[in-house]
Parts: structure tokens; C-alpha cells; sequence
């Protein structure tokens, strides 16, 4: 689509073309679409910061909802109500909030670096070429900051756009000068040759660039096809220029007797070291390196120096293993803290410590070929070698990113999705079964339990049969009920760890006004916890229990909008996902017996600017036949609560031997219910003097009635009456409307955004959180085999047999619709003694108590924050704190903090215990 260019300028600099801001929103949506469907390597994109954007969407009138770099959508009804009010055209693309030290706005972006650890969608979105040649046009501005979309991964590729390139650093051997590069990951090493070359005016075949990793010469580098990424450069390391031309004098890399240092590894010292809960060992590398393996694909890239280890780094004569800290390579402390609760998880450091060849699985199609478990085992081992020399893990990293694309790069990943993709990764790649069978599922049919399970489980491991599942893997019973035709599914299903709800996460509390349909009363709030994914059934049995509901008697809910009521809350099987935050929801309470009678409805409108206000009250005609002047007595009786007594009144009510102490000098009927109203001054507190008329369902054409006009209940549509309460200010001084206008929402977001401190939970009511019977998600139904539909099934999870090593992951990040958020709440959790026996259905003899080993800790906010690890040495039975490469002891009373994020348990086996497991056939190992 092309827009001529009008040639005028406004005065913020910004271009006048002859565009509406709808114009704009469907060129923009439309190029954004066109470039989804056409995405491929190389292809631009623009990073434009967050601030700006946010503004023009504004003035094209797309809400928080609606916007183009979220997947949301509005509530319609929310659309049709929208502000009429037009937000200001924005000025020119500003993006110096997302730069280095600020920027002019004519910049080309060539030599201008964004800010690091910026978020994605919340500091700066990033466009397609074609939105950003528009909105330049439009607006001017800039600086323009280009990024090229990358290709990554290798048997799960996927497209990435890279907005930060890596950075390295060129240190000239001549004079010790500093300069940076900026390249692609994915750029060529001949690439690098060219641009360092250019930089420095050399000629490529006089020139020698090292891998200059921590200032120490790991590995020459030379002119080839291989990328950056492939040949372990990371984010702000260091490369070395030498010339060749045997001129320079520098002794950069050169050992004391001036020659150039050895690189070539030379053999560990053989010193013993125990490891944690495993054997003594002569030596940390078992005799064999990784890279020896044969058929192994690794190849002589991957060698100890790559990671740092080489002879001088070995462990000393009498120095522990497994206190070796881990480099950071760049945001990459959510990596560190997982590896090193794996590598201190005893049974898999004694599995790796060993030879373990003969189960790596090259030919497995959703493994790595054996490449992830290779790297894992190369590095654990050097951890258990390098005694307290910290290990760079960019081998691993590399790895990482091939198998992993989600993990390449240098943003801040999540310590759990790492682990669980590391456990899935090391069980496929050591997986013993070559072949998989093809097993058809068979359905529960009401056999027993055990039957079922161990049919399961023997299918399970058919398939899948590894160390990760001999020692990582349990059994969880699933039950399913279909709420239409009561069909139960049983299921038994492997685990890997345990995802625990915090119990503050998996409720809500909802904030209901209760109107009383008999005029008995004033309206009341009630506010209540209820299942975020629980049904109106759910909401209204919280409701009858906080309003005193009796046997007797209903309640109805509905939503009010707009001062009427969108729409009745009567289906009990309704989600309360449906119900936001914002909304306004009340309860009409009735006699059971009135039920299925005429309903009335009564609006409210001011008389002087004829516009409804307030809540719409609901009370019930029982009578089959009814008046006008029946109509009139029954919405006499529903407002006869809001009717205001004066003081004078309150004191004929002292008069009359009646207690109202505390009453205000006004206040309404039901204060004073035990007054006889109806003889206070002659005047019944019942008697209407407000107009009324009938209405329609839009409430737009107003009828009067007479008294002694007669309704019929079964002539009556639907059973529903609708009439207006014309109010004027004589009404508003008898009546108290302010209790009909201020009802309070479901739930004020505003009180909940400020930060306070959660009183602590047990890791035994998280279990129980996990464990509770809910109803599947709007977006997870459940297809009944019986109904032949998509149902939202009632689940209930049940734990059937726990592993040796068990993981619980505290679900600390929400994602919601509107909001995202970490719950920082300390969970108490037991360092010995875990008992889990209760939990556990299958009685088959195991040992059910476990003891905390490892601890990954998350701490700050979401998108940035600081992983860390606390680990125990079993052997020593002390504890350490890994912060990256540094590593510290640690009191054990200090380890519970409200930073633990994944907690590691392994199996406490008491001695009459052992023998009953080994004979068992429990998948668990001793």
C-alpha cells in the first residue's frame, strides 16, 4: 500500500501525511501480517522503544488489549463504551530512553548500542522494515536501530530476531589497545577476519587472532565458514591481534621464560576426592576424556581448556571436589544455578564420574545424539577436578544454544525451563531402549488402581528407560469427571518434578454486593476466596456461606453495566474466568418458593436529565395475576430500605420503648427495622411517591401504567417485567440512593499492586494446592470420550510413587492476562526430614522421607533479577553458597529465604528399608 508523500512538515518535525489514525492502524496491521507470513533469515527489524510506541497506539485507538505486539483481545463491550476522547498525535520517534548515553535522532544507528537487559514488550517492541519505513515517514525521529533476524537451533530451528549482536573485545598486541567489534553470532569467522583487518588497516595474511578468553590464549583462531557461536565467543570477551610478520614484541599470553604458553592439556594430577554420597575415586576424569568417546561428534573442539581446566586447575592432594564455581557468560546465572544443583545431585554425579558409553544414544531421533549428555558429563566432571578454580561452561553453553535456540544469546532465561529441558535432554541422549514400541493406551474400565498403575508404568518404561528415569522419575494418578455426563478418566503419568501453586496464585477473591429481593435489608459486600478457575457454582456456595444464606432461599447473580444488567449469571457450570477484575457483579437474594415467578427488574432514572443511574433492583411477582398496584407495592417493598428517618423519627422510636441508639440524624428504614414504620407519622415507610413506568429490554420507551391494570403471568414474555423509577430531587432527600450508585467492583487491582509482605506458607500447603480437585481451564478442556465433546472436566491429581531424587518447583511467576508478576512469599520448607508417606497413594514399601541437598534462588523481579544455588556436599554435610564463580560456606540455618525457587529432596533410606526396596519393584535406586 503507497501514500503519497504530501511534502509537509508540522512543526515537531514530524511528517503531515494526508493518513487517519485508522489508516495507520490497518497500514501498520496489515505489514505486520504480511511480514509474519513471510518471515525468513536476514529479513530487518527495527527496535523502537516502548514509550513511543505505546503513545501512537494510543492515537490510533488501539487499547492495552488490542495492541500489536501482544496476542490480547478486547472485551467488545467495553469497545462500545469506549472514551470518546482522541489522544494526541505523537511526536517524532524518540527512542533515547533505550540507548547508550542518550542519542540525537538523526543517528543511523551504526554506532549506537542499546541499553542491555532491556525487556521485550515492555521497554521496546520490535518492527517489521516495512512498519518502520511507514512510521519514519510519518513521524521522523529515531535514532534507527536495525537488527537482523537469525536462524537458530539446529533439529528445532527457529527464527530470533537478534537485537543484541555480540560484542567483543580486539586487544592489539602491538600496543595493548582496546577497540570493539560488534558482529552477528551467526557471522562467519571470515567475517571477523575482514572487519578486524579493516579496522586496523592490515592485510589478513599478516595477521593472527587468538581466542583470548579471559586473558589467556585458549585456541587459534582462522579464516573459515564457522560462526562466532559455533566457535564459543561470548558476549564481551576478548580476541587477540598478532601480527605475523615476527615484529611485535608483545608478551601478551607468554609464560615467565617468555615463550608462548602451552596449549595443549596435559593429565590431571591424581589426587583422591570424594564426591558427594559416591565412592572415592583415584582421579577426577575416571581415566577417560569426553572427547574420546568413540563415534563422538564433539570431536577435539571440546577440551578442558575450553571451560578453563587444565593441569594447574586440577585439584590439590586433599582438596574436596564439587567447589568449583561456574563463570557467567553473560546473563547466564539461571544456567549456572540449575548445573550446579544437578552436579551436586548424588546419584547422577556418581553415574557421570563413571564410564557411562555404552547407554549414550547417538541414533535416538528426539535426543541430541548423545552431544548434551557428553557436555554435561565432560563439565560435571571438571567441576569434581578444578578443586576451587571457577569453570568457564562455554562449551555447554554452545551446546546449549544449538539444542536449545530459546536459551542462545544473552537474555535472562528461567533457571526451571532450563532444568526441564536439561532433564529431558540427558533422558533421551542415555535412553537404553534403541527402539521405540508403538503401545496403545488402554482405558481404566473401573479395574483397580495397582492394576492400572503398573500397566502404566511397564508401558512407560518401554519406552523410555535411563538413569533420569531411574532416578528423576515418579508417578502421579490423574482423575477426570465430566461435569455433563459424570464419565471418570483414570490416568497414570510420569513425573519429573513437581510444579507447586503457590495457594495465593490458584484463588481469587471476588468482591459480591448481595441485594436483598424481600426489601428486608440494606445491600451488603461480601467479599470471598473462590478457585480462579473454579465455576459460578463455586462463587454462589462462597456467597451462601458469607451471607448466612438458609435452606430456603436462593441466589441469583448478575452483572451490572452501564447502570443495567448486562447479563444474568445463571448457568452454575459458568467459568468465573468470565468475570474480570473490573467488573461490577451482584447477587439478588429470594425464597426458593418465588423462583420461576414474574420477575421484575426496576431501573432508575433521573427525571431532570433522563438518564438511568444506580443498580437495577430484582424482586419477584408471586401472585399469577397481578395489579398495577401490586407492581407498585412490591417495588415500595424492595426500596423500603433506602428510605431515610429523620431524627425526629428515631426519637418517637425511643418513645415507643424501641432501642435505636446510634442511629445518624439520617439514616435509612432497615436501620430502624424493629420501628413500625408504617405509623411513624401516618406514613407508611412502603407507600411509593415515585413515578413509575414500563420499559423495554433497552430501557428506551416509557409507558405509564394504572393501578388496577392487571398482568397476566402467563401473557407476560419470559415471564420478565421491566419498569423505571422516576426519581426527582424530593425523592433523593427521602431516599439514601448512594447505596444503589457506589458498589464496589470485583476486585481493585490498584490495592493489590502495592508491594507488602505475604505471611509465609508451608511447602506442605503448596502440596496441597497442587493436589486440590479443580476444574480445568477455559483453554485446557478435556474431551469426553462419552459426550463426544470438549468438556471442562473436574481434575484431581494424586501422587502414586515418588523417585529417589524429587524437585519441587515453587510457581513463583504468574502470567496473566493483564499482569505479570513474581510472588516473592517465604515458603517455609523442612531441610530434614521431608515426609511425604501421606501424600503418597502406592503402599509398596519405600522409604517416603527425603532430605534438601540443593536450592536454586531466584532473587529481584521478572525479566531481570539474580539466580544463585545453595548446595550441600553430603560427605562433609555442609553447605555452599555458588554465586556464579564465586562459592562460599553457608550456615544450613541460612538457606531458607524467599528467594528458593526449585528445591531439591533426595531419598533418606532407613537400613530395615533398603533390602524391602531392592527386592521391590520400585523403579527407585539405592
Amino acid at each position: 500500500m503507497t501514500i503519497p508523500d504530501s511534502g509537509c512538515v508540522m512543526e515537531n518535525g514530524a511528517s503531515c501525511l494526508p493518513c487517519t489514525p485508522e489508516e495507520e492502524k490497518k497500514i501498520v496491521t496489515d505489514l505486520r501480517n504480511e511480514s509474519e507470513r513471510n518471515l525468513k533469515e536476514g529479513n530487518l527489524y527495527f527496535v523502537i522503544s516502548s514509550s513511543w510506541f505505546r503513545k501512537w497506539e494510543r492515537y490510533v485507538g488501539i487499547d492495552g488489549d488490542e495492541n500489536l505486539i501482544g496476542n490480547q483481545s478486547s472485551d467488545s463491550r467495553h469497545i462500545n463504551g469506549a472514551s470518546s476522547v482522541v489522544a494526541e498525535r505523537p511526536g517524532p520517534i524518540d527512542n533515547s530512553d533505550i540507548v547508550e548515553n542518550g542519542s540525537d535522532s538523526d543517528g543511523k544507528g551504526n554506532d549506537i548500542q542499546l541499553r542491555r537487559m532491556l525487556i521485550e514488550g515492555q521497554e521496546y517492541v520490535l518492527v517489521p522494515q516495512g512498519v518502520w519505513e511507514k512510521l519514519h515517514g510519518w513521524y521522523k525521529g529515531g535514532p534507527e536501530l536495525p537488527r537482523k533476524m537469525i536462524l537458530q537451533g539446529v533439529y528445532h530451528k527457529k527464527f530470533d530476531v537478534e537485537v543484541y549482536p555480540l560484542c567483543l573485545k580486539l586487544v592489539d598486541s602491538r600496543d595493548e589497545s582496546q577497540s570493539t567489534i560488534w558482529l552477528s553470532r551467526k557471522a562467519s569467522l571470515t567475517e571477523l577476519f575482514q572487519k578486524v583487518c579493516a579496522l586496523k588497516g592490515i592485510e589478513q595474511d599478516k595477521v593472527r587472532i587468538w581466542d583470548y578468553f579471559n586473558k589467556r590464549k585458549y585456541a587459534q583462531l582462522s579464516v573459515s565458514n564457522k560462526t562466532l557461536e559455533e566457535s564459543n565467543l561470548q558476549m564481551d570477551q576478548d580476541i587477540l591481534l598478532e601480527l605475523v610478520d615476527g615484529h611485535q614484541s608483545s608478551k601478551i599470553g607468554m609464560d615467565s621464560t617468555g615463550n608462548d604458553l602451552a596449549l595443549v592439556s596435559l593429565e590431571p594430577s591424581r589426587s583422591p576426592l570424594t564426591i558427594a554420597g559416591g565412592p572415592t575415586l583415584s582421579n577426577g576424569h575416571s581415566g577417560y576424556r569426553s572427547n574420546l568417546y568413540p563415534g563422538s561428534s564433539l570431536g577435539s573442539g571440546l577440551t578442558d581448556m575450553d571451560d578453563g581446566f587444565d593441569a594447574c586447575n586440577s585439584a590439590r592432594k586433599g582438596e574436596k571436589g564439587g567447589l568449583a564455581g561456574l563463570q557467567n557468560l553473560g546473563n547466564t546465572c539461571f544456567m549456572n544455578s540449575a548445573l550446579q544443583c544437578l552436579v551436586h545431585t548424588p546419584p547422577l554425579v556418581e553415574y557421570f564420574l563413571k564410564d557411562c558409553r555404552a547407554e549414550i544414544n547417538t541414533d535416538n531421533p528426539l535426543g541430541m545424539h548423545g552431544e548434551l549428555a557428553l557436555a554435561f558429563g565432560d563439565l560435571l566432571r571438571k567441576l569434581w577436578s578444578s578443586g576451587r578454580t571457577a569453570i568457564a561452561p562455554r562449551v555447554f553453553k554452545g551446546k546449549l544454544a544449538r539444542f536449545a535456540p530459546q536459551f542462545s544469546g544473552y537474555n535472562q532465561h528461567d533457571s526451571q525451563e532450563l532444568l526441564a529441558f536439561l532433564l529431558d535432554g540427558l533422558h533421551e541422549d542415555l535412553n537404553r531402549v534403541k527402539q521405540k514400541p508403538y503401545i496403545e493406551m488402554k482405558d481404566s474400565d473401573g479395574r483397580p488402581d495397582e492394576e492400572v498403575a503398573a500397566e502404566c508404568w511397564k508401558n512407560h518404561k518401554a519406552r523410555n528407560d535411563s538413569v533420569i528415569v531411574d532416578v528423576c522419575q515418579g508417578q502421579y494418578k490423574s482423575t477426570l469427571v465430566c461435569p455433563v455426563c459424570s464419565k471418570i478418566s483414570i490416568t497414570f503419568d510420569p513425573f519429573m518434578y513437581l510444579s507447586l501453586p503457590l495457594p495465593s496464585t490458584i484463588t481469587r477473591t471476588m468482591t459480591v454486593t448481595v441485594f436483598y429481593g424481600d426489601g428486608s435489608r440494606l445491600p451488603m459486600p461480601f467479599t470471598v476466596s473462590v478457585l480462579k478457575n473454579g465455576f459460578c457454582k463455586d462463587l454462589l456456595l462462597a456467597l451462601g456461606t458469607a451471607c448466612g444464606l438458609k435452606s430456603d432461599e436462593s441466589l441469583m447473580l448478575a452483572e451490572v453495566y452501564e447502570n443495567k444488567i448486562y447479563r444474568y449469571l445463571e448457568m452454575p457450570l459458568e467459568p468465573l474466568a468470565s468475570i474480570k477484575d473490573d467488573e461490577h457483579i451482584v447477587a439478588f437474594r429470594f425464597q426458593k418458593k418465588e423462583i420461576g415467578k414474574t420477575r421484575l427488574v426496576i431501573f432508575h432514572r433521573w427525571q431532570e436529565k433522563a438518564e438511568l443511574f444506580g443498580t437495577p433492583l430484582v424482586t419477584y411477582l408471586v401472585a399469577d395475576q397481578s395489579s398495577g398496584a401490586d407492581i407498585e407495592a412490591a417495588v415500595s417493598k424492595v426500596l423500603s430500605p433506602f428510605k431515610k428517618i429523620s431524627s425526629a423519627k428515631a426519637h418517637v422510636g425511643k418513645e415507643n420503648g424501641i432501642l435505636l441508639d446510634g442511629l445518624d440524624e439520617e439514616c435509612s428504614c432497615s436501620d430502624a427495622q424493629s420501628v413500625e414504620n408504617a405509623e411513624l407519622e401516618g406514613t407508611s415507610c412502603t407507600d411509593l411517591s415515585i413515578p413509575l413506568r414500563l420499559t423495554d429490554d433497552r430501557v428506551m420507551n416509557f409507558n405509564a401504567f394504572k393501578k388496577d391494570t392487571l398482568f397476566e403471568s402467563g401473557k407476560i414474555i419470559g415471564k420478565l417485567l421491566r419498569v423505571v423509577l422516576d426519581w426527582t430531587d424530593k425523592e433523593q432527600e427521602l431516599y439514601d440512593s448512594s447505596y444503589l450508585k457506589d458498589i464496589p467492583e470485583v476486585y481493585k487491582a490498584g490495592l493489590a499492586a502495592k508491594k507488602t509482605r505475604q505471611e509465609a506458607i508451608s511447602l506442605s500447603s503448596c502440596l496441597d494446592a497442587f493436589l486440590i480437585e479443580e476444574p480445568l481451564g477455559p483453554d485446557d478442556m478435556w474431551y469426553c470420550p462419552r459426550c463426544k465433546e470438549h468438556r471442562q472436566a473436574i481434575k484431581k491429581l494424586d501422587l502414586w510413587m515418588l523417585p529417589e531424587i524429587i524437585v519441587f518447583h515453587l510457581k513463583r511467576f504468574t502470567y496473566g492476562r493483564y499482569l505479570k508478576n513474581k510472588i516473592d512469599t517465604f515458603v517455609n520448607f523442612p531441610i530434614h526430614d521431608l515426609d511425604l508417606s501421606k501424600y503418597v497413594m502406592s503402599k509398596d514399601g519405600q522409604s517416603y522421607l527425603y532430605e534438601l541437598y540443593a536450592i536454586s534462588n531466584h532473587y529481584g523481579g521478572l525479566g531481570g533479577g539474580h539466580y544463585t544455588a545453595y548446595a550441600k556436599l553430603i560427605d562433609e554435610n555442609r553447605w555452599y553458597h555458588f554465586d556464579d564463580s564465586h562459592v562460599s560456606a553457608v550456615n544450613e540455618s541460612d538457606i531458607k529465604t524467599s528467594a528458593a525457587y526449585l528445591l531439591f529432596y533426595k531419598r533418606v533410606r532407613s537400613e530395615s528399608k533398603v533390602e524391602a526396596g531392592e527386592a521391590s519393584h520400585s523403579h527407585s535406586i539405592s
